[in-house]
C-alpha cells in the first residue's frame, strides 16, 4: 500500500488534507493488504496477520465497515456477531487513519455497523477495552449516549489469568439497547 493512504503525498512527506467526506462500505477481500496496513499503523491496536484480516474482508464482510476517501482506506471496523450470542454484536477493532482523526469518522463508522442488515436484531453492541485507551472508551461512551443507551464495564480477560502478564486486561463494554433500525 502506498504511503498515499496514510494521508501523505506520494513523496510521503506532506500530509494531504482532504475536505471531502469518507465514503462508507463493506469491504471486499482486496481491501485485506489496506486494512493490514492501517492496522499495523493504528497503535495500541493488536496487529492482526494478513490472512486474519483478508477473512474479515470476505467472510465477515457484511458485519465490517471500511471507510475511503479517493480511494484511501481511511477507516475499518470489524465486527461479528457471536454464534453463542446472536442478540449481540462484538466489535473487534476500530482504527482511524491519522489523518482522519478528528472528524467523527469512527462514530460514523460505528452508527453504520448498527445499520446494516447483518446486524438487524441485535440488540446488544459488545467490545474489549483496555482501561489505558481513552481515545476508545470516549468513542463507545459517546456512541452510548448519541443512541440513549446504557455503557458497562467489567472485566473479561485479566492480565494475569488470560495473557500471562504480557497484556493489559480487557474490560467488556456493553452497550444496550441498541437502536432499531428499519431497512
Amino acid at each position: 500500500m502506498s504511503k498515499a493512504a496514510f494521508g501523505t503525498n506520494p513523496e510521503g512527506t506532506i500530509p494531504m488534507c482532504k475536505t471531502t467526506s469518507p465514503v462508507l462500505r463493506r469491504p471486499t477481500a482486496e481491501d485485506g493488504p489496506a486494512v493490514t496496513a492501517l492496522i499495523a499503523a493504528s497503535e495500541p491496536l493488536d496487529p492482526n496477520s494478513a490472512y486474519c484480516n483478508l477473512l474479515q474482508c470476505s467472510d465477515f464482510a457484511d458485519t465490517c465497515v471500511l471507510a475511503e476517501r479517493d480511494g484511501e482506506v481511511l477507516g475499518w471496523i470489524s465486527a461479528y456477531r457471536p454464534p453463542s450470542h446472536p442478540e449481540r454484536i462484538f466489535v473487534w477493532q476500530v482504527a482511524v487513519a491519522a489523518c482522519a482523526r478528528g472528524e467523527g469518522l469512527a462514530g460514523r463508522m460505528l452508527d453504520e455497523l448498527v445499520s446494516l442488515p447483518a446486524v438487524q436484531g441485535a440488540t446488544t453492541l459488545t467490545t474489549t477495552i483496555t482501561e489505558a485507551n481513552p481515545a476508545s472508551w470516549a468513542l463507545f461512551g459517546a456512541f452510548a449516549r448519541r443512541h440513549g443507551a446504557s455503557l458497562s464495564k467489567s472485566k473479561r480477560f485479566e492480565r494475569a489469568a488470560h495473557f500471562a502478564g504480557a497484556h493489559d486486561t480487557e474490560w467488556h463494554a456493553t452497550i444496550a439497547p441498541l437502536p432499531s433500525v428499519h431497512t
